[in-house]
């Protein structure tokens, strides 16, 4: 048996945490806990990078149940070694690719990074969304071309299954009943709710003093006591953390057409790119940021 069979492998801010776990709700699949180990792919994050070699033998707590096991690393579609280490290990592995319009997808994770306040533990001034451009850390999780052209170095496209997040919402039961398909998995009725398991901008909430507090209390907890409590919680999509005493309100920057002229240019060349080896249209984005940089 693989260590994985599915890799959901990109790209952040694309509705990859609802999707992960509206698919394992599937008899057929089960999910890692956590949802990205990060075992593969030297890209640990954002921000955190390591040449070390996977250590393999994680993934064996990783999953609880039998199906097909997804591991939700989103960050890998961008790691410049996930490919080659994945087609060593696990050649008929199948990856799903969900992406979103790179321009507001870029300006949705700088918006997080300031509320997780990442950047500055990592020495980064991501101030403004300019600055964060200029961080590589931010820019690559965008180049579509650039990445997609590397996978494609070691799997071919009929390993890939490719959405655009926005049919998320709008045709997720044809979306799902896609992934089976390309998974070889009977029909299965999800149940469908976009504010469950969503990293929505809402949720994201700057923790407080007595939230670290209680956040630490919780890690010295034994594994064995404290999981079961963490599967409830997750199963009803319930954070602790986002109560009121425990959290406050995050920052939550509006996208305008100055940020599209910061980095549209350089993402239309990615997104020709993409849709050139891949075939999938990206047209309506393209269409978009043009759009964008075109006004005043």
């Amino acid at each position: 048996m693989s260590e994985v069979d599915i890799f959901l492998i990109g790209v952040p801010k694309a509705g990859t945490t609802w999707l992960a776990h509206t698919l394992n709700q599937h008899p057929g699949i089960v999910l890692s806990e956590p949802k990205e180990p990060n075992i593969i792919a030297s890209h640990k994050g954002t921000f955190i990078r390591s040449v070390e070699s996977p250590e393999w033998n994680k993934f064996e707590t990783c999953f609880q149940g039998e199906g097909l096991r997804l591991d939700a690393s989103i960050h890998a579609f961008s790691c410049p070694l996930a490919a080659s280490r994945i087609k060593e290990r696990i050649p008929h592995a199948k990856f799903i690719l969900c992406l979103r319009e790179p321009v507001s997808r870029s300006f949705s994770h700088w918006n997080m990074v300031l509320n997780t306040k990442e950047s500055k533990l990592n020495g980064a001034d991501w101030e403004t969304f300019e600055k964060a451009w200029s961080d590589e850390r931010l820019r690559i999780d965008s180049m579509y071309g650039t990445s997609m052209k590397n996978w494609l170095k070691e799997f071919s496209l009929d390993r890939f299954f490719i959405i655009d997040s926005a049919q998320l919402r709008a045709n997720q039961a044809a979306i799902l009943e896609g992934i089976e398909n390309f998974l070889q998995l009977d029909n299965y009725n999800f149940e469908f709710s976009h504010s469950r398991h969503s990293n929505s901008a809402a949720k994201r909430r700057p923790i407080t003093g007595i939230g670290k507090l209680t956040r630490t209390i919780f890690s010295i907890i034994p594994t064995f006591i404290k999981s079961p409590i963490v599967r409830i919680l997750q199963k009803r999509d319930l954070n602790i953390y986002n109560l009121p005493v425990l959290s406050t309100k995050g920052i939550s920057h509006n996208i305008d057409s100055s940020d599209f002229k910061i980095c549209g240019n350089e993402l239309l060349k990615e997104l020709e790119l993409f849709q050139s080896i891949s075939g999938f249209d990206t047209t309506h984005w393209r269409e978009e940021i043009n759009h964008q940089l075109n006004l005043n």
